[in-house]
């Protein structure tokens, strides 16, 4: 049966909380920002406005647990710990990088923090995660699978098949689907033949979950709920959680397929705002902690792009073959 989930969290960490999601729209910022200046190659996927699920999700998990994350993952990455010198770097292909800049955008990924994954193919990271919960599970160990999709990873075969399997063997993994209502460049509607991508869940015999996923402390609660339940051995749980990217599918992408005004609609709920006015934060307070926060990312970005370009002979290190 799928549930619909509003609640709150306590206040312990909320702070912290805002000022992640802060780091995370200014991060994104400034990669637009490098992108138009040259100074990152190739494709960016930014998450402006998804910054509630990822740190509202990530940190419903422990270190034990294990992350696997989609192409939009800047959000998830940073939410995880991962340092902005890392990110930077690695987005510029520089040997800062967390991957010594080889993987770039698309593949920010960092096994000391059990971020086992970024994948650039739409849904390649499922199947991983069901595999990382099932060793946990084959190892007597309690640690959790968390996973991220997109709205349109949901349409793909890895999807139904990782799902059925973690169903089947009670594997202790949690998939997070963002629907941001676009699949790239394809609204919902034109590719999926219902809205609530959790009613997905009554096929494989699990919960499925719908919370607003501009609601950082709703999304936490529902995520810490469902890793409780897979630690306690009860298998998986699909969360859907609803939100909205305010940028194009990638780079320079104008986003101008999207409906009149219903950018703005969104904005109106901005996670970090909504999060604010929880807090009580005042305007210079918020003022204050974005301008502290806003000279760490100038400060990350400058000490990345210091860092040299992988040679020839690094680079070699990580290619294979038979």
């Amino acid at each position: 049966m799928t549930t619909v989930v509003e609640t709150k969290s306590g206040a312990d960490q909320r702070t912290g909380w805002y000022r992640r999601m802060l780091e995370i729209r200014l991060f994104e910022d400034k990669v637009q920002e490098l992108f138009m200046q040259g100074k990152i190659q190739g494709t960016t996927h930014l998450c402006q406005g998804h910054e509630a699920v990822s740190v509202g999700a990530v940190s419903a998990i422990e270190a034990r647990d294990y992350l696997t994350i989609t192409y939009r993952g800047h959000g998830h990455a940073l939410a995880r710990g991962m340092s902005m010198v890392a990110a930077y770097g690695e987005l510029m292909g520089r040997t800062s990088g967390c991957c010594n800049g080889v993987g770039g955008s698309m593949h920010l990924t960092d096994f000391s923090k059990n971020l086992i994954g970024a994948f650039a193919i739409i849904g390649a990271g499922l199947p991983v995660a069901v595999g990382a919960g099932l060793s946990a599970k084959m190892r007597g160990t309690d640690s959790v699978a968390l996973s991220f999709s997109g709205d349109g990873g949901s349409n793909i075969g890895t999807f139904h098949e990782a799902l059925n399997m973690a169903a089947v063997w009670k594997v202790p993994v949690v998939f997070v689907i963002e629907n941001n209502l676009y699949g790239e460049y394809s609204p919902i509607r034109e590719t999926t033949p219902l809205d609530d991508l959790a009613e997905r869940a009554k096929g494989y015999a699990m919960p499925g979950v719908i919370v607003d996923g501009q609601d950082v402390d709703a999304v936490h609660a529902v995520v810490a709920e469902a890793v409780a339940r897979a630690r306690a051995g009860e298998g998986p749980t699909l969360i859907e959680a609803k939100t909205y990217r305010y940028r194009g599918h990638s780079r320079t992408d104008p986003a101008k397929y999207r409906a009149e005004g219903e950018l703005e609609r969104w904005k109106l709920r901005d996670p970090i705002v909504i999060l604010g006015d929880r807090l009580g934060l005042s305007d210079d307070e918020r003022k204050s902690l974005q301008d502290e926060v806003q000279a760490a990312v100038d400060a990350a970005a400058v000490e990345a792009e210091q860092a040299p370009l992988p040679t020839l002979e690094e680079i070699e290190n990580y290619v294979y073959a038979a």
